[in-house]
């Protein structure tokens, strides 16, 4: 592990959680994504909103990302497809539901699945960034018929990559609870610089690091915090080899992080997945999407078909 991927992991995870400091429950909440149908299913742990007719293409945004992240190409994706827009409750200025508890990844996992069955959408094609690309690979490892094939946009198998080849669990458990009790305790304490420095650390251009800004700003802490320490605690690489799933990577390069480097640390990480495509977007941070639009744009439609 570089110390430049290390540093560029940290910043687009854990910072995150670190800035997301709102009063939550005295703002109002927020708006519905513009590109979303005016109906909202809610569940236990996510929402779901869906838009256009065809097959399913399944969306779920990052850490204390609003379904709103897929604004540019959910309309492009409606045209054709039945597009449906996750939120992660909690998020996005809603109410937190039950992801104040424990279980909240797994209880995300268990919505979706049980969403797929109501609607029959399996063999769906799955779109995750971030935290949804953990998401879409918990997925597909549990209920295998719901995944057709998945769209991992700039995730690991597990976030304990980072503290090296030799990393276990049990050896970042503690960290991983000293993290979480550290960011859950920002409840009600907003900071705004430190939201505006994460933003600089997960997106490269103004008006992207804007968006950020906002949503870090609405999540709420408690739930992003749940959410990081089970990040930081599900491996999957033992998994990886039994997961017959199809599975596209989209990760990113930059000036500082430049593919010299991305290129052998994302094909590492995921070698042991047996149906693999990897496509690099450069120019790029965390958040491909609003840093290099037309590229994602691209690479989705050619994943979707």
């Amino acid at each position: 592990m570089t110390p430049q991927i290390k540093a560029r992991w940290i910043a687009a995870f854990a910072l995150p959680l670190l800035a997301l400091n709102v009063a939550h429950g005295h703002a109002a909440p927020a708006p519905a994504s513009t590109v979303a149908a005016p109906a909202e299913v809610r569940m236990d742990h996510i929402s779901v909103v869906t838009m256009g007719k065809g097959s399913p293409v399944i969306l779920i945004p990052g850490l204390s990302s609003p379904r709103a992240v897929w604004d540019g190409v959910a309309p492009m994706l409606a045209k054709t497809h039945m597009v449906v827009l996750v939120q992660v409750n909690g998020f996005a200025g809603d109410d937190a539901g039950k992801n104040l508890g424990a279980g909240m990844l797994g209880g995300v996992v268990a919505d979706l699945d049980a969403y797929i069955a109501k609607h029959r959408l399996q063999g769906a094609a799955v779109v995750g960034h971030s935290m949804g690309g953990l998401l879409g690979l918990m997925l597909a490892k549990a209920h295998p018929a719901d995944v057709g094939k998945l769209m991992i946009v700039d995730s690991l198998p597990w976030f304990g990559m980072l503290f090296g080849p030799t990393a276990t669990v049990t050896a970042v458990e503690p960290r991983a609870k000293a993290m979480r009790d550290a960011m859950a305790a920002t409840y009600g304490k907003p900071n705004a610089a430190n939201a505006q420095g994460t933003a600089k650390a997960l997106a490269l251009k103004a008006d992207s690091q804007a968006k950020v800004v906002d949503w870090v700003m609405k999540a709420d802490p408690r739930v992003s915090a749940e959410a990081l320490y089970k990040d930081m605690t599900t491996d999957l690489r033992g998994d990886l080899a039994s997961i017959a799933t199809p599975i596209t990577l989209v990760y990113p390069s930059s000036a500082g992080l430049p593919a010299a480097m991305a290129d052998p640390f994302y094909k590492g990480a995921y070698a042991a997945a047996p149906h693999m495509t990897f496509v690099r977007v450069d120019d790029s941070a965390h958040f491909v999407m609003l840093d290099q639009p037309e590229a994602f744009a691209k690479a989705l439609a050619d994943f979707v078909g």
